[in-house]
């Protein structure tokens, strides 16, 4: 099984996240694509609005229909700040003959080797850069020092192009606390959703 780790906050999950996670389905040939959604982000502690519960429910909402497609709660049930590389190591203790990939944002591939084992991660499961049209092209040289050759041989051969986007949960979250339309921004069940339970508004 080749199965795409796509982690995050997705606080709230829009529909850059999907088609990220479509494109790459399609183009690296996954048979399935988990979102991972993090209990508490090594980069945002202290800053997500929405309580995991909301954010999960948020994602299962966005990504019915697509069979593909799955949320995998194990960073929310062990709690605390979530690294990948513990992710990863669970992953494949759970079933072993799983190839694993993670699904990558060129601004995080410029961050991986300053991740928690960055090597064991690139040796764990295969990073997947998702390019955007007009991006440099990822550098991947940076990884020499936690990736042999071959692997990063690989990591160019498996590179995803995807639309331009310009959508942020961050950007979504202003919206909502000014009283602004999210339409065509995340998925219409997303939206019902935030504004029913009253996420992302000012106090």
């Amino acid at each position: 099984m080749r199965l795409g780790i796509f982690g995050g906050s997705f606080d709230p999950v829009h529909y850059g996240h999907l088609l990220l996670a479509e494109a790459s389905r399609e183009q690296a040939q996954l048979d399935a694509v988990w979102f991972m959604p993090a209990a508490t982000a090594p980069h945002k502690q202290g800053q997500t609005p929405a309580t995991p519960e909301q954010r999960t429910e948020m994602l299962r909402l966005a990504i019915g229909g697509q069979s593909a497609f799955d949320v995998c709660d194990i960073e929310l049930k062990r709690g605390g700040v979530s690294y990948t590389v513990d992710t990863l190591r669970e992953l494949k203790s759970q079933d072993n003959s799983r190839d694993l990939f993670l699904l990558l944002g060129g601004d995080s591939l410029v961050d991986l080797p300053t991740w928690r084992a960055p090597a064991e991660i690139c040796e764990l499961a295969l990073p997947v850069v998702v390019g955007r049209p007009g991006a440099a092209e990822p550098d991947f040289g940076q990884l020499a020092r936690f990736a042999t050759p071959e692997r990063i041989e690989a990591m160019r051969q498996h590179q995803v192009q995807m639309p331009l986007v310009g959508l942020s949960s961050q950007e979504i979250r202003r919206r909502v606390a000014d009283g602004r339309s999210i339409r065509y921004m995340t998925p219409r069940a997303v939206e019902e959703y935030i504004k029913t339970t009253g996420l992302y508004r000012e106090p």
